[in-house]
C-alpha cells in the first residue's frame, strides 16, 4: 500500500495557493451522533509512520496515530453538524456546515481545499480540488481523516455511560446487533437522526419520523 505524498499539494501550490488543507468527514452513514469533519494543514515535512485512510488503521494503533498526528500537523481544527442540524438542513448541508466551521478556525484562512471524493458539498467561496480515495493518497487528506475518525469515536463513547444498552463505544452510532435491538426496545435517543427512514422498520417508534428536508440538502451515502 502506497504511503500519502505531497504530490496534490505541491500541484496546487504551484498554482498560487499559499495554503492548502486537507479535509475529510466521519459519520455520514450513522444512525446517531454527529457529522464530524477535520481540516488539516501538513507542515511539508515527512507524515508519521503508517499514516494513511484512517479506516485502514486498526483503532488501538489509529488513537496513537492521532497524538503523532496532532503533534505533527502545522495546524487542524474540528467541525461538526449535530444530528438536530442534519435533519434540518440535510446531508449535504450539514456537512458544509461542518466543514466550515472547521476551516474557519484555521490560521491563515487556506486559500485551497483538497477534499476526499467526488463531491464537492463546500463550493464557493472555497477553492476546491475533489479527489477519490484522497485520505490514502494525500498527506493533508490522511492526516484530517485519523483526526475526525479519533475525534468523532470518542465522542461516541462519551455517550456510553447515559446510554449503555446502545453500544455506542463499539458501534458509534453505526447500525450494529447491539444499536439495532436497543432501537427497537427502546427507541432513539436524543441523539438519532429522526429523519433517517431506519425509522420506517421501528413500528413503536416511526411515528417520531420527521420529514426530510429538501433534497436539494442531501447528497448520497455511498
Amino acid at each position: 500500500m502506497a504511503a500519502p505524498t505531497y504530490d496534490l499539494e505541491r500541484e496546487l501550490r504551484a498554482d498560487g495557493a499559499v495554503c492548502v488543507a486537507g479535509v475529510d468527514e466521519v459519520g455520514r452513514g450513522a444512525w446517531a451522533g454527529p457529522v464530524v469533519v477535520c481540516a488539516a494543514v501538513a507542515d511539508g515535512t515527512p507524515p508519521p509512520e503508517g499514516l494513511t485512510d484512517s479506516k485502514r488503521i486498526a483503532r488501538q494503533r489509529r488513537t496513537a496515530m492521532a497524538e503523532q498526528v496532532r503533534e505533527w500537523v502545522r495546524d487542524h481544527a474540528i467541525g461538526s453538524a449535530d444530528p438536530g442540524e442534519i435533519d434540518e438542513l440535510g446531508m449535504t448541508r450539514a456537512l458544509r456546515l461542518a466543514a466550515t466551521r472547521a476551516l474557519e478556525r484555521l490560521a491563515p484562512t487556506p486559500d485551497a481545499v483538497v477534499l476526499d471524493g467526488k463531491h464537492d458539498y463546500l463550493g464557493a467561496p472555497w477553492r476546491v480540488r475533489t479527489r477519490i480515495q484522497a485520505d490514502s493518497s494525500c498527506v493533508a487528506v490522511a492526516a484530517a481523516s485519523v483526526l475526525a475518525k479519533v475525534h468523532r469515536d470518542a465522542f461516541m463513547a462519551g455517550l456510553h455511560p447515559d446510554f449503555p444498552d446502545y453500544g455506542f463505544d463499539t458501534c458509534v452510532g453505526y447500525p450494529s446487533p447491539v444499536h439495532r435491538a436497543a432501537l427497537a426496545e427502546r427507541g432513539p435517543t436524543p441523539h438519532h437522526r429522526m429523519t433517517w427512514s431506519y425509522l420506517d422498520d421501528l413500528p413503536e417508534w416511526r411515528h417520531l419520523r420527521k420529514p426530510r428536508p429538501d433534497p436539494g440538502g442531501q447528497l448520497p451515502l455511498l
